[in-house]
């Protein structure tokens, strides 16, 4: 019997012999120390909320421009009119310093939520599985970290500059500090989710629910269901942002197709040595 097999069966069996109380306490363990993570992160980034929220404001005060011709392409630059946030409730200033310190302290204890992801799904993977736990940590904070900058850096500041200045010369725009903050977080946290894609998918095809064939085969609809998302994630209408939305989810998406093809290799390799050793 091969070792494959023999992990398989011991993973099977190790999953019969657990009842369903088990995973639930399993479960509520791992939410447990997630909630207590994040409870430290954000008292920890509430001390720093309002050092946090000058760095917010940066798409409120900087432009982005695109120049081909200077390395590194994008740069911003200070915005000539600067509008100030206005807070229109006695307790709005302070509940957005809250949201500002929960948000961060997610983003800060990402590695420790998904450590506790990979604790919870782990007894059913099989032992080869089991040692990817530190590459699985790793990728994917640094994936959700990637997302979360990659839209406060370049997609909020293009945000901002189109919406402040689409036809309101006639208009004085007066934000409410909540609205602006609640518009920023948001699509932080999206894109920071967006951006594990690729884990996603290896997940998928691990477990034999998709094939990197299949999801090679349907990459035209791949390609029209990256720029929905983008239109609905994306905080303007114009084709541009979108565009500049489309196009890393497309790319983490031929990422996700290539890591699970180096996986299917080494496993198809991994099981023609077992083989000829059993021979």
């Amino acid at each position: 019997m091969s070792e494959e097999t023999q992990d398989n069966q011991s993973a099977q069996g190790a999953q019969d012999k657990q009842p369903f109380t088990q995973h639930l306490n399993e479960l509520r363990r791992r939410i447990t120390v997630s909630v207590v993570a994040v409870l430290v992160g954000f008292i920890a980034c509430f001390q720093y909320s309002e050092y946090i929220f000058e760095w917010l404001m940066l798409p409120m005060r900087k432009n982005i421009e695109l120049d081909i011709h200077k390395s590194p392409y994008l740069f911003l630059t200070p915005r000539e009119k600067v509008h100030d946030l206005v807070f229109l409730a006695p307790a709005e200033s302070f509940w957005v310093h809250m949201k500002i310190a929960l948000i961060a302290g997610i983003i800060i204890t990402a590695p420790i939520l998904f450590w506790q992801l990979w604790r919870f799904i782990s007894p059913g993977l099989h032992s080869r599985e089991k040692r990817l736990a530190v590459p699985f940590v790793f990728v994917t904070s640094l994936l959700f970290i990637t997302g979360s900058s990659f839209c406060f850096l370049v997609v909020l500041p293009f945000a901002m500059q189109f919406l402040l200045e689409f036809k309101t010369q006639s208009l004085v725009p007066m934000i409410s500090v909540e609205k602006y903050m609640d518009f920023c977080l948001k699509f932080i946290l999206a894109f920071g989710i967006v951006f594990e894609l690729p884990v996603v998918i290896v997940f998928l095809t691990r477990m034999g629910i998709v094939s990197p064939d299949t999801l090679a085969k349907n990459r035209k609809y791949a390609v029209l269901f990256a720029f929905i998302l983008a239109a609905i994630l994306t905080p303007t209408p114009d084709a541009f942002n979108q565009t500049l939305m489309a196009v890393p989810i497309i790319i983490l998406y031929e990422a996700g197709i290539l890591a699970s093809r180096i996986f299917a290799l080494r496993r198809k390799a991994a099981k023609a040595a077992e083989e000829s050793r059993a021979e």
